[in-house]
C-alpha cells in the first residue's frame, strides 16, 4: 500500500499549515486561517500547493497582497488571493485599492513598500 504524498492528504496538513498561517499580524493570521478552515479540506491538489507556496511568502508582502490591494505577478497566487480577500468578513467591504489608509506615509509605517505600485 503506498502512502499518498503529504500534499494530498489534506487532514495530515491541517496542524502544520495552521502553525504556519500564525503570522505577525492578527488580520493576516484571520484571513489565512480562516481559509484554512473553511476552503482547504475541500480546495484541489494544486490550490493546496498555491496555499502553501503562498505561506512562504513573507509578512509584509503578504500585507500588500491581503490587506493592500497589491496585486501579485504570479496568476496563480492572485487568484488564491481574490478568494482569501472574498471570503473574508474581517473587512467591511473589499476595496478596489485595499483596505489601508490612503495617506503614502501612513502606509509605509503598516506594511513598508505600502505605496507601491499598483496594478
Amino acid at each position: 500500500m503506498n502512502a499518498a504524498p503529504i500534499s494530498h492528504a489534506p487532514a495530515a496538513d491541517r496542524p502544520r499549515l495552521a502553525w504556519r498561517c500564525r503570522r505577525g499580524m492578527k488580520e493576516l493570521d484571520l484571513l489565512l486561517a480562516g481559509w484554512l478552515d473553511a476552503r482547504f479540506e475541500q480546495a484541489s491538489a494544486e490550490q493546496r500547493r498555491e496555499f502553501e507556496a503562498l505561506l512562504e511568502l513573507p509578512d509584509p508582502l503578504l500585507a500588500r497582497y491581503l490587506l493592500g490591494g497589491q496585486r501579485p505577478e504570479r496568476s496563480d497566487l492572485a487568484a488564491l488571493i481574490e478568494c482569501i480577500r472574498g471570503d473574508s468578513r474581517i473587512m467591511s467591504t473589499a476595496a478596489r485599492d485595499g483596505n489601508l489608509p490612503p495617506g503614502p506615509a501612513l502606509q509605509d509605517m503598516l506594511v513598508p513598500g505600502g505605496t507601491a505600485e499598483r496594478s
